[in-house]
């Protein structure tokens, strides 16, 4: 798992993220913003409320987190396989 030290909610449902080897950015989650209990995320001070769990979840309320793994793959580009090396796709060409 990667572990995100800081986090910081910024405008245009964008957040930078800092994590323990390094990676650090911006993630665009406009893609998400309204969509279900992302609708939290229309009040501005519910945005703004973002936060590192204990667990290392990236949440916003009980509700509303998101898995810290997919958030770095979407931040560095990388594949599964290509984050964590013992990963196999079970995929056929």
């Amino acid at each position: 798992m990667f572990e995100p030290l800081e986090v910081k909610a910024l405008s245009g449902y964008r957040i930078w993220i800092r994590y323990a080897d390094g990676e650090e950015g911006e993630v665009d989650l406009s893609h998400l913003a309204g969509k279900g209990v992302f609708e939290l995320w229309e009040d501005e001070q519910k945005w703004k409320n973002v936060r590192i769990a204990e667990d290392g979840a990236i949440r916003w309320s009980e509700e509303v987190e998101l898995c810290p793994d997919a958030t770095y793959l979407k931040l560095t580009g990388k594949s599964p396989e290509g984050a964590f090396p013992k990963l196999k796709s079970t995929a056929r060409a």
